[in-house]
């Protein structure tokens, strides 16, 4: 069976009454734990962006107390599993100034977490896709936001 396009989707909705269309969104919200994430955020945060980033910064420095910094193999899973968070959290606010910031402030964490990152080539290469995430999200900014990610950019590279 094959799903409907976005488009059809889109035109169904707009035949459905209001409380139809919050049955469906309940229904929804309780068939995947994603989908009712994204609702809450669009429901609660979604208006106030900065501290709906400061949360994900909180969850992130709990996630980091939790690294195991002798063993490199649980530490490299810990690390992918905030990484995993990030980039749903950053799918939820679509705003590319929240994704550097959240990339940048991980991998400011991961330096000071007291992994030796550098001795393990895929938590280098974690660490250099971060970065090259950070650079594309950068292009899509207006020069004058770009210019106060910049500094901090430099810093996390200059510590690599």
């Amino acid at each position: 069976m094959k799903a409907a396009g976005i488009a059809a989707i889109k035109e169904e909705l707009k035949n459905l009454t209001a409380r139809e269309v919050s049955e469906l969104c309940l229904r929804l919200a309780r068939y995947k734990k994603d989908n009712k994430e994204l609702l809450a955020y669009l429901l609660f945060d979604a208006q106030d962006t900065d501290a709906y980033t400061r949360l994900i910064k909180e969850d992130m420095d709990e996630a980091f107390k939790e690294v195991h910094t002798s063993n490199l193999h649980l530490a490299k899973k810990t690390l992918r599993k905030i990484l995993r968070k990030i980039n749903k959290y950053v799918s939820f606010t679509l705003s590319k100034q929240t994704e550097i910031e959240l990339r940048l402030y991980f991998c400011k964490g991961l330096q000071a977490s007291g992994i030796a990152f550098r001795k393990n080539k895929a938590l280098v290469n974690m660490y250099a896709q971060q970065i090259k995430k950070i650079k594309a999200a950068l292009t899509g900014l207006h020069e004058d936001i770009q210019y106060d990610y910049i500094k901090p950019l430099e810093q996390v590279q200059e510590n690599f």
